[in-house]
């Protein structure tokens, strides 16, 4: 099994493409292996995997968490697809404020790699998606931030328009509001 990994605009975020082994069935594919990641830069340990459901529209960010327990995520589309969305948080980077996007889907099993120091957002583009995620730190709820979906400094071209949205995600504050601790 093999895995092919590219580097997106901003080099941090790392489309992963595994090799499906295909017949009449179905397919096979590893959509993990630590030794293949780490060799490519991507570093866990992944200590906690998340399962989402989402319906058609729905937009889900972009979230973070800040230190001590910063999160990376691994992230991978096994029904539907998504436009999946990483924001660029650390201060003092070429690429702060800057955002990167590939669509994700079941078709072809591709994951995104998004580290620490990034919010991270996704909105369905099929009648529905399940979503998982790797990560590297446990969740814990006083560290969870955001950033407002729509923030005009940030300027995601989201594919969607009128997306469903939490009131939590409603809620965000702007960038510019935000103190960033990347």
């Amino acid at each position: 099994m093999s895995f092919t990994f590219e580097r997106l605009e901003i080099p941090e975020v790392v489309l992963v493409r595994p090799t499906r082994l295909g017949d009449p069935r179905g397919f096979f594919a590893e959509t993990y292996r630590e030794s293949v990641f780490a060799g490519a830069g991507i570093l866990g340990p992944f200590v906690q995997d998340n399962l989402a459901r989402s319906g058609p529209r729905v937009l889900r960010g972009l979230h973070f968490q800040t230190p001590p327990r910063p999160q990376g995520k691994l992230i991978q589309v096994v029904r539907g697809a998504v436009f999946d969305v990483a924001v660029d948080l650390r201060r003092g980077s070429p690429t702060y404020a800057r955002w990167v996007a590939r669509e994700l889907s079941d078709s072809d099993g591709s994951l995104m790699w998004v580290p620490p120091g990034f919010a991270h957002g996704y909105v369905v583009l099929s009648d529905g998606a399940d979503i998982t995620y790797k990560i590297t730190a446990e969740y814990d709820p006083k560290l969870d931030r955001g950033v407002r979906w729509d923030d005009p400094a940030v300027g995601v071209a989201w594919p969607v328009r009128d997306p469903i949205l939490s009131v939590r995600d409603r809620k965000l504050p702007l960038l510019a509001d935000l103190e960033t601790p990347f």
